[in-house]
């Protein structure tokens, strides 16, 4: 193929793309662009040889012209049918069939589809007319005229007709594989051409656009246009080409086009000798011939690898929409397989289109079970909200009226019930989480299926709907599972768990070393002991003022204050430091000491105070224990009331309590944790998502596959029907595009 046939290919391609829109593909084409009455119509006219176009004062091109010069002879049978088997000449346009010798008659059907299109006034349009002229006086071209720049509107034309001009004019020589044929005219100066201004714009370094100059003939006496016709005005790098137009006297005389080149060749040799072979028509259609071949040529091997890439896109788009439905209740039971398969293997991590920008499915339920949930649970303190003081109170709570030698294990039943009971929370929002994850992968379920759901709306709505009913109600048996799971772990607190033996065991040892230390009588406890005793014998001097007889009684025995230390400090002391505490009793006891002890009793009842309260009521102050009286009047007043929350230094056997508990909490409690940690999960898989993922097919089917809803939920979106029909159209255009073009050989273009 030679390169003088690159050009009727390109009209191949642009009729092939006319029917799906001229846009798709960015063909070589020339764009011829000017002023209002600048001499457009006058150049074409002259490229063809012949008077076809609408003429006139003012706007008269208002819709653009795409206009494909086909050079052909009586020898070439391929354009030719029975219609203009004879005829030398002939135009057609594309919106119609009919074969047009007169071209009088192309002339007068561009008017009325200009009316047509634009209205019959001085309106423009953005929808091209598609011309072809045949002749074998014509080069190969293609020639798009646009409406001339204009500035002020005139008629019906809007107040931005200006704006529209210019924003059709950039839509077609914005095209990268355009050649830009900018033509002003003689007789204004060609620094303010605004077909110029607009070229630069889009074509900076001028590689694309050719300048014509018009109507050399109407220039000022004494004038010539040498300079701009050499380029020393505006310098134009493909050149600047001057042409005599017929003016408007020739046209209503009717003056013929061969007769009018004949006139302009004459002109060019007597005005502009030297440079008459560099201008004129002929020499602009041979020029713009030869600047097309080569700019197609240029263009070709882009042109294909777009053509090639735009069908893989428009088959994909194409599949996507899918085959019109033949069987309906097929079609229904297809999508539903398909939901069902990929909602599973979104869940299980099989699914072939693997989402890269965040987790879902079966992932995210994943990181929710041992990232969210577990580091949850890892999070909470086995003895978060439980003070020492918390834990001596229920201690002393468990023991009721009697002094415990022993910790008692209803107060560690308690405590670590109330800690576990901490765990439910967390597990019941892990169910929540889960169940938010299962809804959300519906949109997760493969493109296929997402465009099945595009495709039929009302399917879509149904699917979404049955689906989060199903996990609706599997949450209430999830949640109940995971309560349940909690309530097991209180009902029997298994303190001989293998795990929890270890732990256990170590309270019969600390035991063994608290009554050891009980019977070593010396030291601390003493310490602790006396104190005390002397204040309780300060009180009962007091109260034998009142009463001698009680008070005398009382101390005559000699027994009651050891008594009621022993209450208070613990066990019994041996009987040498009982004698020294009677000796002490004895001194503290006399005359001189008495006064003294009486007005120290403020004082020391404040020190005491603190104590009173922690101590079982049988050795509060003002009960006379020892002689098994009790005053009836001031000892009774002299009780302070208990407080709820007493704030004191534990004493070391308390502390010792306390830390064997709290030990012994934290033990069962990371048992119980590690338990909810391992079986919520499991509980969750089993009642929720396993559920869902083996019922979600027969529920589908049960709610959907229904004669009478067939034809209603596969109604499809009208918007879908008209993007596959015009998907199909362009898939078809290119796939005959890229035959077209596959017919060039590029060994044959160079």
């Amino acid at each position: 193929m030679s390169m003088e046939a690159l050009i009727p290919v390109i009209n191949k391609l642009q009729d092939v793309f006319n029917t799906v829109g001229a846009d798709a593909i960015q063909l070589p084409q020339i764009v011829v662009v000017g002023s209002q009455s600048s001499g457009k119509s006058s150049v074409l006219e002259s490229l063809v040889g012949k008077s076809f176009l609408p003429r006139g004062v003012g706007i008269v091109t208002r819709r653009p012209l795409v206009l494909q010069l086909m050079y052909t002879t009586n020898e070439h049978k391929e354009n030719r049918n029975q219609a203009n088997i004879d005829l030398l000449e002939w135009a057609q346009f594309l919106h119609m069939d009919k074969i047009f010798s007169d071209f009088d008659e192309v002339r007068a059907e561009i008017e009325r589809e200009t009316n047509r299109g634009a209205g019959a006034n001085k309106g423009i349009s953005p929808e091209p007319i598609r011309l072809k002229i045949y002749s074998n006086k014509v080069v190969n071209l293609t020639v798009v005229d646009l409406p001339g720049l204009t500035k002020v509107p005139v008629g019906d034309q809007p107040e931005d007709i200006e704006q529209q001009v210019h924003d059709l004019v950039l839509q077609y020589i914005g095209n990268p594989n355009s050649i830009i044929l900018a033509v002003s005219s003689a007789n204004t100066d060609m620094a303010t051409a605004e077909a110029l201004k607009m070229a630069k714009e889009v074509d900076p370094d001028g590689r694309r656009t050719l300048a014509v100059i018009t109507k050399l003939d109407l220039m000022d006496a004494g004038t010539d246009a040498i300079d701009c016709l050499c380029g020393r005005v505006i310098p134009v790098k493909l050149g600047i080409i001057g042409v005599v137009n017929r003016s408007q006297q020739d046209i209503i005389d009717n003056k013929s086009i061969e007769d009018a080149m004949k006139d302009e060749a004459a002109f060019l040799q007597r005005k502009y000798p030297t440079l008459a072979n560099r201008n004129g028509t002929p020499y602009l259609a041979k020029t713009l011939n030869r600047l097309l071949m080569h700019h197609i040529r240029d263009c070709l091997p882009e042109l294909k690898t777009r053509v090639t890439m735009m069908m893989s896109q428009f088959q994909s788009l194409l599949n996507s929409y899918g085959d019109d439905v033949q069987d309906k209740a097929q079609t229904l039971l297809q999508i539903i397989t398909k939901f069902n398969a990929a909602y599973c293997q979104t869940v299980e991590g099989t699914a072939r289109n693997i989402e890269t920008t965040e987790l879902c499915g079966g992932a995210r339920i994943c990181y929710i079970f041992h990232e969210t949930f577990g580091r949850t649970l890892d999070c909470i303190h086995p003895l978060a909200g439980l003070t020492q003081m918390d834990i001596l109170t229920a201690i002393r709570n468990a023991t009721g009226p009697r002094p415990a030698l022993f910790v008692p294990e209803v107060s560690f039943e308690l405590l670590v019930k109330r800690q576990i009971r901490r765990l439910e929370e967390p597990s019941q929002r892990c169910v929540e989480l889960v169940h938010e994850e299962m809804q959300r992968i519906i949109q997760f379920c493969g493109t296929e299926v997402q465009q099945e759901m595009l495709r039929f709306p009302k399917v879509h709505e149904k699917i979404v709907d049955v689906v989060t009913q199903l996990l609706r109600r599997r949450l209430p048996p999830t949640n109940s599972m995971v309560e349940n799971l909690v309530l097991i772990e209180l009902a029997y607190i298994n303190t001989k768990h293998p795990d929890f033996r270890s732990d256990a065991s170590i309270v019969s040892s600390l035991m063994t070393s608290i009554n050891s230390s009980s019977n070593n009588y010396g030291g601390e406890d003493d310490k602790r002991v006396i104190p005390v005793r002397r204040q309780q014998q300060q009180q009962q001097q007091q109260y034998s003022q009142l009463d001698g007889e009680i008070y005398s009684k009382s101390v005559g025995n000699g027994q009651g204050g050891n008594w009621l230390a022993s209450l208070i400090a613990g066990p019994k002391p041996d009987p040498a430091i009982a004698s020294v505490d009677s000796q002490e009793q004895s001194r503290e006891q006399s005359p001189e000491h008495s006064a003294q002890n009486v007005q120290s009793l403020a004082q020391n009842s404040a020190s005491v105070r603190p104590l009173v309260p922690l101590l079982p009521l049988h050795s509060m102050p003002g009960l006379n224990c020892a002689a098994g009286l009790l005053s009836p009047q001031k000892p009774v007043n002299l009780l302070p009331e208990v407080p709820n929350h007493p704030i004191r230094k534990l004493t070391e056997r308390e502390t010792r309590d306390v830390d064997l508990i709290e030990r012994l909490i934290k033990s069962y409690f990371y048992i119980v944790r590690k338990s909810i940690q391992d079986k919520v999960p499991k509980a969750v898989m089993h009642f929720l998502v396993n559920h869902v993922k083996d019922n979600l097919q027969s529920e589908l089917v049960k709610h959907l596959y229904r004669q009478d809803q067939i034809d209603d939920l596969l109604s499809e979106s009208p918007e879908v029907a008209q993007r596959r029909k015009e998907a199909a159209e362009m898939l078809k255009a290119l796939q005959h595009a890229n035959v077209i073009i596959g017919e060039i050989r590029e060994t044959h273009m160079w």
